[in-house]
């Protein structure tokens, strides 16, 4: 378990991480989300002791890191994969580190055939592909058997097969009752994968909370309706206060108002509804929109500019407003 109280870093005149308070509990995945220069990459430096925080502090089952005894079976961290003896081999950069642990070699065997590199073991890391060190940084980090991971970014350079292997992998870590602390700007991967966010933004704490309560702090995208009765449809809503719009398939998007209030008006006028689907903010449209005053670099848009252009919409709002309505479930 990870217990951060009031941390705060301070790089000169840069505040990095500003009164921060989170814990990561064991048994569950939980995501750590932020926009870049959020504070999440020194956060989980101060969480290793790699940096020292100015104020505040962090502790890993009750201690520092620092005072853990056996550090590798406290937590096991995937934080730059590139971080290896590139004239090692794969087998070779894993045996030191278990070595230098007291660690028992026979785990380095387990480990490289956990993370699938049994038939390039004995190759060179400096000749790895970036889904390949991947899985070496996560051997590394998996060699201790530790009671917590750490993992940033894990699906750096992995192909679909991996992708899932790893999204299923941090679940079993979770199910074996580690404490799973994963950052990552993979949103998709996110909803699929966590269970709780801390969500933080130019270092303060924005969200610390259950995937799907975060969601639900953004309204509904709107209802989607598909019927035969189109005429009677379009005059209920227009009615009621509403506007709806095609989108296919037979099916429209009514906004304005709630599924409640389009079924119950169309049981009134006997109006057969086929489909009556409320869709729900994803976790990036979520995440978009509750982090965009925390945005701290942030590119022009490519178009045109001057007296004539069009005016310029941020991300979030434009996600919202051109984004087709999409029936989806947020995994929890």
């Amino acid at each position: 378990m990870i217990e951060a109280v009031g941390l705060r870093k301070v790089y000169g005149k840069k505040v990095a991480v500003h009164d921060l308070s989170f814990t990561v509990r064991p048994g569950i995945v939980t995501g750590f989300l932020g926009p870049n220069g959020s504070g999440k990459s020194t956060t989980m430096r101060m969480v290793l002791g790699l940096d020292r925080p100015t104020a505040g502090h962090v502790l890993v089952d009750g201690r520092p890191f620092v005072r853990h005894h056996a550090p590798l079976s406290a937590v096991g961290a995937l934080l730059d994969a590139k971080a290896v003896h590139t004239g090692r081999s794969a087998r070779k950069h894993l045996q030191a580190m278990a070595a230098t642990a007291g660690i028992p070699r026979k785990r380095v065997e387990e480990v490289i055939d956990l993370v699938g590199l049994g038939e390039v073991a004995g190759k060179r890391a400096g000749g790895f592909s970036l889904g390949m060190g991947q899985r070496l940084g996560i051997a590394s980090a998996l060699l201790g058997d530790p009671a917590t991971v750490m993992f940033d970014e894990p699906v750096n350079g992995l192909d679909p097969d991996g992708i899932l292997w790893i999204r299923n992998l941090m679940k079993d870590l979770a199910a074996e009752g580690r404490a799973v602390f994963v950052s990552s700007h993979l949103m998709s991967e996110m909803a699929l994968t966590a269970q709780h966010l801390v969500v933080i933004g130019r270092g303060r704490l924005i969200a610390d909370e259950s995937v799907q309560s975060f969601v639900d702090r953004v309204q509904p995208r709107g209802v989607v309706v598909r019927t035969p009765q189109v005429a009677e449809l379009t005059e209920l809503v227009r009615a009621a206060g509403g506007t709806l719009r095609p989108i296919g398939d037979g099916s429209f998007d009514v906004r304005e108002m709630t599924a409640e209030r389009i079924g119950d008006a169309a049981a009134a006028r006997g109006v057969a509804l086929h489909e009556l689907t409320t869709v729900k903010a994803s976790l990036e449209e979520a995440f978009m929109e509750l982090t965009a005053g925390a945005v701290e670099y942030q590119a022009r848009s490519g178009g045109p500019s001057g007296p004539g252009a069009a005016p310029s919409v941020p991300p979030a709002q434009a996600a919202v407003a051109d984004a087709r309505p999409v029936r989806q479930e947020v995994s929890r």
